[in-house]
């Protein structure tokens, strides 16, 4: 049985159609990447899912029942981080730990550790009113992780947060996923998703374009793997490899040219290089990237 699920869910603003018959299946265990431009619905699907919005049309279920936000229980078992956090500003975040413990009935005491793991240890007793954006984003983290909740909900978690909490937010991910939860996130930032989730889905105008794992997706278009190689000659390289039958694109950058190419033509891209007497100082395959996936389903095109 699915932990999460949706079906038909549809949203009506002002005559428009933000969400549109929305079949999603989200199982025990797993990283689910919601991925879409702004706009395209995350939020609005999101809000339905947790009983904030009331669909125009079809159902949600977690565990196999229908949404009920008015369930302890519910609240107990879901963690939910919105797109813009907001806080009580005249709290403390250990105050605001201890406030968000007593609403999920969970355990206070793992709140020093929670904050020392999401970087805040040092600002514990700051009121969060004098908090960064990125502050309240890591504050909102350690907030989804009181009472180790079955289902974590993340909207946008990333956004506002530097490389290197970014990182941090994957491990925090992971470490959900390791310990048996299921989380379920929205993004636009494509390769942090491609980097956690085990399935991902893409919605685009409301509607769910497609849905599988990155390596799936890859295979169902024509997106070809590329030859990165380091080469001396940079642009005699690039016009040998345009030359050799089967390229179907090349590249180049500072010391480098990407060759697209079936795998059976790579060798004689290399043996084509060889001959004309150009030093290959390096070369590995480049897998296409979910944002290549993602432009190709959404018609926006090719990512050169």
């Amino acid at each position: 049985m699915a932990l999460l699920e949706t079906r038909g869910l549809s949203k009506v603003f002002n005559g428009q159609r933000a969400v549109d018959g929305l079949d999603l299946r989200v199982e025990r265990g797993e990283v689910y990447g919601f991925l879409g431009p702004n706009g395209a619905g995350k939020t609005t699907t999101i809000r339905m899912v947790l009983g904030l919005a009331r669909p125009t049309a079809g159902h949600a279920f977690i565990g196999g029942k229908p949404v009920d936000p008015r369930s302890r229980e519910f609240r107990r078992e879901i963690a939910y981080l919105p797109e813009r956090v907001n806080f009580y500003p005249n709290l403390t975040a250990a105050q605001t730990l201890a406030f968000f413990a007593e609403l999920k009935g969970a355990d206070k005491r793992p709140i020093p550790q929670l904050l020392e793991r999401v970087g805040l240890a040092a600002h514990a007793q700051k009121r969060v009113g004098a908090y960064s954006k990125g502050m309240r984003q890591l504050l909102g983290i350690a907030t989804v992780l009181l009472g180790k909740p079955s289902l974590v909900i993340l909207d946008e978690p990333m956004e506002g947060l530097d490389p290197y909490w970014r990182r941090q937010v994957k491990e925090v991910i992971t470490e959900a996923r390791g310990r048996g939860a299921t989380v379920f996130f929205s993004s636009h930032i494509l390769g942090e998703v491609e980097e956690v989730a085990n399935r991902v889905g893409i919605l685009h105008q409301g509607k769910l374009l497609a849905e599988d794992t990155v390596a799936a997706l890859r295979g169902k278009l024509q997106v070809k793997p590329r030859l990165r190689m380091r080469v001396t000659e940079v642009p005699r390289a690039a016009e040998t490899a345009r030359g050799v039958p089967g390229v179907t694109g090349v590249w180049t950058t500072p010391g480098e040219i990407l060759v697209e190419c079936d795998a059976a033509v790579k060798g004689r891209v290399v043996a084509a290089l060889a001959s004309a007497g150009i030093d290959i100082g390096d070369l590995h395959t480049v897998d296409p990237s979910l944002e290549e996936v993602f432009l190709q389903f959404t018609g926006r095109g090719r990512a050169a």
